[in-house]
């Protein structure tokens, strides 16, 4: 081979080289459905004792859906359960995941290199005595400034990755939170409702009694008014109690994805017992700091804003580089016959940057980074003070709880039961019975209400920790005897 011929051959075959091996690469651990989610489910698995999986094909949805079905249909679910129902079977997080395929397959695209543009140009068609053709030019253009900043695009590309992971791991936490809260919520409702069917026992028991009295003479129209509308306002509250059970169930149903036959299930009619001992927190703000997922999700922004910044100073300047080879097939007629002639051609392509330096991009790239440095540090200023307040809280709802169950409680408890005997020995008379009666079924909602806030601040203060939502209130309206009229 000619050393003429060589220059030709690595004139045509240089942008190829420039541009890399042209393999057909699998993506890597970027291709792997199962290894891009390893991270999401082992993330949350450690903050909600659950499992959590991403569906790839029917098979998997539909073997998730009657897995479903069986731990819930016309079963008393429990809080774990539904949280777990929740974690396989809710459409929108399943959604969510799709996000950390496409951050992976982006990783993937950017470290492929980019494909060579190929031009052919033939000139002088069914020219004289030359035959099809006169001359053919074939031309490979490269882009080389996307070969030297694959591997800066690659790692931000992995960054933005690893960013996305993180934020399906929020997404995750946030529906097992969601799903404990609207649980708890129902139980709580469920549980109003049984003892106000209690004090509406008394009132329909207080307002017969005194239609009776009433036709004797012995009461009052005022005092027989009296019972009969706190008998009738007792109807109205349960009947609001019931719809707002009922409600606090759908929401439930919603959060876990259900419908169909799957929707017949229970909830039980009373929360869990208050646990005897409760978790010690003497260092929440630093456990906060090192568990929240969504500050490692800021973290990892505040990285690719870096990487973004090095990338746009490394092009400031140079924005586009190509390099075009080729060569120039021509044929021409000689007396001896027609003789062809191969030119080779390389050219260089580029911006100049005489209006546009570079510089707003520049800008725009080290503000980007300063708005992300102070959006991490609100970030753990936050993530502080939400840990301290959840804590606070929890400690808090036990307390007062406690102090329902283990104070008032039996206060009320033994004055209902002096009632009954000073009712026994004629010393009192049935209305002052009923109304201790009522005022005991009172208490008794005040420590249902109590019980589910510090359930819901239990649930708040694992949010407060691994994320998943921000701390929510003590929960629904508190129902009390009193708010019916004519409590005491």
């Amino acid at each position: 081979m000619t050393r003429t011929k060589l220059i030709r051959i690595a004139t045509i075959l240089t942008p190829l080289v420039l541009a890399g091996c042209m393999s057909t690469d699998d993506g890597g651990i970027y291709g792997e459905k199962n290894a891009v989610f390893a991270k999401v489910a082992s993330s949350t698995l450690v903050a909600t004792g659950k499992q959590s999986v991403w569906v790839q094909n029917q098979e998997q949805a539909t073997a998730l859906s009657k897995r479903a079905h069986t731990m819930v249909h016309k079963k008393t679910i429990s809080a774990d359960t539904a949280v777990q129902v929740a974690l396989l079977n809710n459409k929108g997080l399943q959604a969510a995941y799709a996000d950390i395929g496409m951050s992976a397959a982006e990783v993937w695209q950017q470290s492929l290199p980019e494909n060579p543009v190929m031009s052919v140009g033939i000139l002088g068609i069914a020219a004289p005595d030359l035959g099809l053709f006169r001359a053919v030019e074939g031309m490979i253009a490269t882009n080389i400034l996307s070969s030297m900043t694959r591997k800066r695009r690659v790692d931000l590309a992995d960054t933005k990755f690893r960013q996305a992971q993180y934020k399906a791991a929020v997404e995750t936490l946030r529906v097992a939170v969601e799903t404990r809260r609207a649980w708890i919520t129902a139980v709580s409702s469920f549980e109003t409702i049984y003892y106000l069917n209690q004090g509406k026992a008394a009132a329909d028991a207080a307002s017969e009694l005194a239609q009776k009295l009433g036709q004797s003479g012995a009461l009052p129209k005022a005092g027989q008014a009296r019972e009969h509308a706190f008998y009738a306002e007792l109807t109205g509250q349960t009947a609001e109690a019931k719809l707002a059970a009922q409600l606090a169930k759908e929401e439930l149903t919603r959060i876990m994805g259900l419908w169909g036959t799957e929707v017949d299930y229970f909830v039980p009619d009373k929360q869990p017992k208050l646990p005897r001992t409760i978790q010690t927190k003497n260092a929440v703000e630093s456990e906060a700091l090192q568990k929240r997922v969504d500050l490692q999700v800021a973290k990892l922004q505040l990285e690719a804003s870096a990487k973004a910044y090095g990338l746009t100073e490394s092009t400031r300047y140079l924005t586009d580089l190509e390099i075009i080879s080729g060569a120039e097939v021509e044929r021409e007629r000689e007396e001896d016959g027609v003789e062809t002639s191969i030119s080779p051609q390389v050219e260089f392509e580029f911006v100049i940057p005489i209006f546009d330096s570079g510089k707003a991009r520049l800008r725009k790239a080290e503000l980007a980074y300063m708005r992300d440095a102070n959006l991490l540090a609100e970030k753990a200023i936050n993530i502080r003070s939400e840990a301290r307040s959840a804590y606070k809280g929890y400690r808090s709802s036990y307390d007062i709880a406690r102090h329902y169950k283990n104070s008032v409680l039996p206060l009320r408890t033994k004055i209902e039961a002096e009632s009954l005997l000073t009712y026994n020995g004629m010393i009192t008379n049935t209305f002052e019975l009923l109304a201790d009666t009522r005022a005991k079924i009172g208490t008794l909602l005040q420590s249902v209400n109590a019980k589910r806030d510090f359930w819901l601040a239990d649930a708040n203060l694992n949010a407060a920790i691994y994320g998943g939502g921000a701390s929510a209130g003590g929960g629904g309206s508190a129902v009390t005897l009193a708010d019916a009229g004519g409590g005491h």
